[in-house]
């Protein structure tokens, strides 16, 4: 573990001199008190705490985080995607510690119950050097039942993909077919590759999600296994663990199904995996749910497959069976990816120590309208 002594002994030292001094780099503010403050980032002392909101219109999807290195000094950075304005079809734009081009302070950071100094950089911001980083992993029922929709979805993700790759957003397609176990995947890829999976000769309807790119990728999936019946969480955990994931990028899912999740009681594969942060990290991304199954007695057996959008932060839509109506841009993580977000705070050593720590973040539109309030499990390694 690497510990930077570097801005506690300039602060002891310091304190007998000024009240503050600069780095040669002129960059790095080190306070008397041990405060570095870096990159504009806002200070700790000027942090409020997160205001206390009695209910929430909204949610935060799941978060990235990393850490960077300023003149040697530990930056945490956190991206997220976006978060929609609840009166407007306009996505909301976040603004830190003290407020920034003239918007009031709408979302607030702590750790461990104190309050942090944040820098917002949002991805629709004129001249916003951040561009958003995605890896999109389609999730799809090819069981029988999912005939009539088959087509029309292979068509939807081709379309969407397209639009998703021109829109500036730095991102890559994967794709997995499942009907009980794993039946077909396509690792990270481009628009391109995805297409030619999707619609290769004498390939149709269900069997479009049918196969494997990669031979190592089916032996893979040969091992492991699954319920019997279609369950979505499996794909997703397969995907999860074998997948080429970037450093740093947002990681989404889209589950296509017209079946409840079907884990056989295998916890493993149950919808409620991913309620527990121990078992689904805010890292392991957020899954986003295409439902044409109409309603059910949801039961242990038959579990509502749009539980795993609710408990990691993603959205649902609810289709007809034949998939009429409804396109994938109707789906309102294409607007979150992107209006993404880079949040950034410092002063964190005492954090360093191998240990989750809880990150609570809040949303509180100027208007009140948008409302999100949200705990994460994180361990801040350097």
């Amino acid at each position: 573990m690497k510990f930077h002594l570097f801005p506690f002994a300039v602060a002891l030292f310091g304190a007998a001199v000024c009240g503050a001094c600069m780095s040669d780099e002129g960059e790095t503010i080190v306070l008397e008190e041990g405060q570095v403050l870096i990159g504009g980032i806002p200070s700790d002392e000027d942090a409020t705490p997160n205001p206390a909101i009695e209910a929430t219109t909204t949610t935060i999807p799941n978060i990235q985080y990393s850490i960077e290195y300023i003149d040697d000094e530990p930056v945490v950075r956190i991206d997220m995607t976006g978060v929609k304005n609840a009166n407007s079809i306009d996505w909301l734009k976040l603004a830190g510690t003290g407020g920034t081009d003239g918007r009031a302070q709408n979302v607030w950071v702590e750790i461990d119950g104190q309050p942090k100094g944040v820098l917002v950089t949002n991805s629709s911001d004129e001249g916003a050097e951040v561009t958003p980083k995605v890896d999109l992993v389609f999730a799809v029922d090819n069981s029988g039942s999912m005939s009539e929709e088959a087509n029309a979805i292979a068509r939807d993700i081709v379309a969407w993909a397209q639009s998703l790759a021109s829109s500036g957003i730095d991102i890559r397609f994967g794709c997995v077919g499942y009907n009980g176990h794993v039946t077909g995947a396509v690792d990270f890829t481009d628009y391109n590759s995805l297409s030619n999976y999707l619609n290769r000769p004498n390939y149709s309807g269900t069997s479009r999600t049918v196969g494997f790119v990669d031979t190592n990728m089916q032996l893979l999936a040969n091992a492991f296994g699954g319920p019997w019946g279609e369950c979505g969480a499996t794909a997703i955990a397969f995907a999860n663990q074998h997948f080429n994931w970037r450093t740093g990028a947002n990681r989404i899912y889209v589950n296509f199904t017209d079946e409840p999740n079907q884990p056989n009681e295998n916890p493993d594969w149950s919808v409620e995996f991913f309620r527990n942060q121990s078992n689904w990290t805010t890292q392991q991304g957020t899954v986003h749910t295409v439902f044409s199954g109409g309603s059910y007695s949801w039961s242990a057996y038959d579990e509502d497959p749009r539980l795993m959008s609710q408990y990691t932060g993603g959205t649902s839509i609810d289709a007809s069976s034949s998939f009429t109506g409804v396109t994938l841009s109707d789906l309102p993580v294409t607007g979150a990816m992107q209006n993404s977000y880079v949040l950034r705070f410092t002063n964190i050593h005492d954090y360093m120590d191998g240990q989750a720590h809880n990150v609570h973040i809040t949303i509180v539109s100027e208007d009140g309208s948008v409302t999100a309030d949200r705990t994460f499990q994180v361990i801040f390694n350097p």
